[in-house]
């Protein structure tokens, strides 16, 4: 299979407009897996030189420090990923509009941006991906949804999945469920970190170390996701073998669900697809 990524990629040029975290996940995870060399890669931001030497140091990418402009590796750029915060998006894109040209790449990792949004700044005739990864693609285990525009080849589709798939799985979904993308795997790291700070915070009270506490939640939300990977059951099938009749188990559970601890996990995921629709909506209206 690696034979099939660099004869792809193969004097290939990446970059990635805006160097925050998901830009530097996807990065490491390319670079791990030897998809490409941290010379075929720069990661740019506007002003930050401090992030940029960095990056460099740590990576081996260029920035604008080794001897580029900004709109020199734009130009020769063959895949560009949008990495810039939401709130700057609009006026990035009007500055990248001149410098871009119809056989590159353009791959959008900013949430709540849609395909018609990047299509007004920079031009109809550009293809165009949209994508909400996760930060967990670098350490090879992100999950990616794309949708694509009608004007991306299957050669581009090839390379597009065949990136995020060496930093994790990815899905191709129809762009109207991208919000929902966000709100289940986009942000929800954030909520098994949040539950797993919860029962550490048990543990604490029990009266462990925080080592110990981390190590007894930390190992306990890995084999409980590796259980469901590899026997393919259903969570809630798992669940049931864990609690027994009457046991402690079942009086955690019954605890957890007089709390509304469902609802509110539902809710959270339904406000975070608001969220990004929102943010989207913002977007369209600067432009």
């Amino acid at each position: 299979m690696s034979t099939d990524y660099n004869s792809n990629l193969e004097g290939q040029q990446l970059i990635f407009y805006g160097a925050g975290s998901m830009a530097e996940a996807i990065v490491r995870g390319l670079l791990d897996k030897d998809l490409v060399s941290s010379k075929q890669i720069a990661m740019l931001n506007r002003n930050n030189k401090e992030r940029q030497q960095q990056l460099h140091l740590q990576y081996g990418v260029q920035t604008s420090m080794q001897g580029k402009s900004n709109e020199q590796y734009l130009q020769e750029a063959n895949i560009i990923f949008l990495a810039m915060k939401p709130k700057d998006a609009a006026a990035a894109l009007r500055d990248l509009k001149p410098l871009l040209n119809p056989s590159q790449l353009i791959i959008s990792v900013i949430a709540g941006l849609s395909i018609s949004a990047i299509r007004k700044l920079i031009g109809d005739d550009m293809a165009i991906v949209r994508t909400m990864p996760n930060t967990s693609s670098t350490i090879g285990l992100g999950v990616t949804g794309i949708s694509y525009s009608e004007t991306v080849s299957e050669q581009q589709r090839f390379i597009t999945e065949m990136m995020f798939e060496a930093v994790g799985a990815s899905i191709v979904v129809d762009e109207s469920m991208q919000d929902a993308v966000t709100s289940i795997s986009g942000s929800g790291p954030a909520y098994i970190y949040y539950i797993m700070e919860s029962m550490i915070a048990g543990a604490l009270q029990a009266g462990f170390t925080r080592e110990q506490a981390e190590l007894l939640v930390t190992q306990t939300a890995l084999g409980a996701a590796t259980m469901v990977q590899r026997t393919q059951e259903d969570p809630a099938e798992l669940r049931r073998k864990v609690t027994s009749p009457n046991g402690t188990t079942q009086a955690a559970i019954e605890t957890m669900q007089a709390g509304g601890l469902q609802e509110i996990i539902l809710a959270g995921i339904k406000r975070c697809a608001e969220r990004a629709a929102e943010i989207g909506r913002t977007i369209e209206e600067d432009i």
